[in-house]
């Protein structure tokens, strides 16, 4: 995912998109002259090889201009005590970035799409989001124990199994009632070592399956858990022509839901999107508009699914039809309430993702969600007011 500054006197597409719709099937190479595009990121490993591959993807696109890479420490970066959800600032892992994005120091910055507050300054819009990874989480079993044990279920009742996520623990406190859920905090190798130190107390950890397989590191798995600126159209052309369409308006769909709850990465909300194949439609039958589609899917949280699942994938996804599932659930942070939706809806632009999104949320709020979150907003409130004292 790309951010980059907006100008004073361009009119900014519906944030967060880009003015057009589709990226060109080829990027021109010839018609624009050399030009260096200055690109910041975090200073984390992971970050970095981030940013890395978004340059290999725009080299491929602009083989004449010079991208280079500035990485810098942020908030979160610089906070590794803090638990993720105490935290007021909704832009943790971005604000420092911004602030040289709008000043120009920057063209645009590279960010996983879950850090970007769902509230984007003005001035920025997101310029394009590359094909997703796995959206999955992965567990991580502490090596002495990896022999005896390798889902969330087999582990012993009062396991401690860290994760940096509140939406995490919320879910996993509500269906592994019997393991207990810590927050613990640093970049992806730092929270490795943790785990692996014999004298920790973490039996494994939770992280997301792209980090741990971007970084090589996929073989540690023992489960899989089921800024651009609007008016600088240079900048707009460099990112969109190694977008993915497809995953632009599952994100926009997502994002809006998010933003429509107010809710960032210190949340238990837990949302995810997937594109009906032609096969599943043909054998649901089932006609289009946002609806409850439990006939489908039955959201049971984190999925437990064997590593091999991902076979057949390439050649489904050429059947993919233009209907999306969405699925959100909104947990108490001891998990004993939830509020959960799945719907269907026909997507053929970024507007009608961003619709889609919004009436999700809707439906959330209809089932409690609002209520859910209300009560986290108070106890923060709380926990505050006590530390202020």
């Amino acid at each position: 995912m790309a951010a980059e500054k907006d100008m004073p006197d361009a009119a900014p597409p519906p944030d967060p998109s880009l003015s057009r719709t589709a990226a060109p099937d080829t990027a021109n190479s010839s018609s624009t002259p050399s030009q260096t595009i200055h690109i910041g990121t975090r200073k984390s490993l992971l970050a970095r090889v981030q940013a890395d591959e978004v340059v290999r993807h725009l080299k491929a696109a602009w083989p004449q201009h010079n991208f280079e890479v500035h990485a810098m420490s942020t908030t979160g970066d610089n906070n590794q005590s803090t638990a993720l959800h105490k935290f007021n600032e909704k832009a943790l892992w971005t604000q420092e970035l911004e602030v040289l994005l709008q000043s120009g120091e920057l063209d645009l910055i590279v960010h996983c799409l879950k850090d970007m507050p769902t509230q984007l300054p003005k001035d920025l819009v997101i310029g394009g989001i590359t094909k997703r990874e796995d959206p999955r989480d992965a567990l991580v079993i502490k090596p002495s124990l990896a022999g005896k044990y390798r889902t969330l279920a087999e582990l012993p009742a009062g396991s401690v199994v860290g994760t940096s996520s509140l939406r995490r623990i919320a879910q996993c406190k509500r269906f592994y009632p019997h393991l207990k859920f810590t927050d613990v905090r640093g970049n992806l190798g730092t929270r490795l070592a943790k785990l692996d130190d014999p004298q920790s107390e973490y039996s494994a950890i939770i992280l997301a399956f792209a980090g741990l397989n971007r970084l090589g590191m996929g073989e540690r798995i023992t489960q899989h858990l089921s800024k651009l600126s609007g008016g600088d159209e240079r900048v707009k052309e460099l990112v969109h022509a190694i977008g993915d369409e497809r995953t632009t308006r599952e994100g926009l769909a997502e994002r809006q839901l998010m933003r429509t709850l107010e809710g960032g990465c210190s949340v238990p909300i837990g949302v995810e999107t997937e594109w009906v194949s032609r096969k599943g439609l043909h054998d649901t039958g089932v006609g289009i508009g946002v609806k409850p589609a439990e006939e489908y899917h039955k959201l049971t949280g984190i999925a437990e699914t064997d590593l091999g699942d991902e076979e057949g994938k390439e050649s489904e996804a050429m059947e993919l039809t233009d209907e999306l599932i969405m699925r959100a659930i909104v947990i108490s942070l001891d998990g004993t309430d939830a509020a959960e939706v799945e719907a269907r809806r026909r997507i053929t632009s970024r507007q009608e993702a961003d619709e889609f999104g919004f009436e999700v949320a809707k439906q959330l709020v209809a089932k409690g969600a609002d209520k859910i979150l209300e009560k986290i907003q108070l106890d923060r409130g709380i926990i505050q007011d006590q530390g202020n004292a």
